[in-house]
């Protein structure tokens, strides 16, 4: 198993990112390990109520309770943060995407949908980089510079799971579902950034 330290002092930003960080994880990990698991890794974290649907939230209680989840279950962490991705890209295209826009997406060829899509995600990009700094570096490749929620964190290999499915998820249903999306390098491996590529093949 790959080596992953959990930081020392956990330093997430005052930054504030969307509440779907935490509450789209709590019914994942309740139904991977009862009430109980899921109050011990809020309790771990210091979290002891969810955070209103509404607005935005401090980011440190987001990247607490991701960071206790690989501290408490490490080999399931990767398949339980992806789930919370994928349920937060169906939350945004439920609520924050509107049908026709979505149905445009859908009807486009992927050459022209993709940049449309990856343009909004950058104009929303608070809602999952926190106080972290994200950039499009093409239609289907972006960077979370001092990504908020592996901050301080070092790991042999990337840890970013629920970003990762968020993407997918948006692209492969709004875009094209034959694609994937890989993290190329993080923060936590020693990156500048957290960065994320998709396409149809993964041979990067």
């Amino acid at each position: 198993m790959a080596k992953w330290r959990r930081p020392r002092d956990v330093r997430a930003g005052q930054g504030q990112i969307g509440p779907n960080a935490i509450l789209q994880l709590l019914p994942v990990l309740e139904q991977a390990g009862g009430r109980r698991f899921r109050d011990q890794v809020m309790a771990m974290a210091g979290v002891f109520a969810p955070p209103s649907d509404q607005g935005m939230m401090p980011e440190g209680p987001a990247a607490r309770m991701h960071q206790a989840l690989r501290t408490l279950e490490p080999e399931m962490a990767p398949s339980l943060a992806w789930e919370a991705g994928v349920r937060t890209a169906y939350y945004i295209m439920a609520h924050r995407i509107p049908s026709p826009a979505q149905t445009v997406l859908k009807a486009l060829p992927s050459a022209l949908a993709a940049p449309l899509l990856s343009k909004a995600i950058a104009k929303h990009a608070w809602t999952f980089a926190g106080s972290g700094r994200f950039a499009r570096e093409g239609a289907l490749r972006f960077a979370i510079v001092d990504n908020p929620i592996v901050r301080g964190e070092v790991s042999e290999v990337p840890l970013c799971h629920w970003h990762r499915a968020v993407f997918e998820t948006l692209f492969r249903t709004l875009v094209d579902a034959r694609l994937r999306c890989q993290e190329t390098e993080c923060c936590a491996t020693g990156h500048d950034a957290c960065r994320f590529a998709l396409a149809r093949n993964l041979s990067f």
